[in-house]
């Protein structure tokens, strides 16, 4: 099972780079495309609050941007 579920679209350059840098560190994680899936758009603002990408999910803390350091430490609470 992946490691970290993160919500994106497909124009958000964030969203590439939180990609990239969890590919270096051989993060497993599940897209969701906000653009494109409905429910999981949903699902991003009831869990984040609010509309922005890239939303990362790391267990039951929720990441919103790209913050590395955040998701190293998430990650190892799990």
């Amino acid at each position: 099972m992946a490691a970290v579920k993160i919500y994106t679209t497909s124009t958000c350059p964030w969203c590439k780079k939180t990609k990239e840098w969890m590919k270096e560190k051989k993060i497993k994680y599940k897209e969701y495309d906000v653009a494109k899936d409905e429910k999981a758009r949903k699902r991003m603002v009831e869990k984040s609050g609010q509309m922005g990408v890239p939303v990362l999910e790391v267990g039951d803390q929720i990441i919103v941007g790209y913050d590395p350091k955040a998701i190293e430490k998430a990650l190892k609470k799990r």
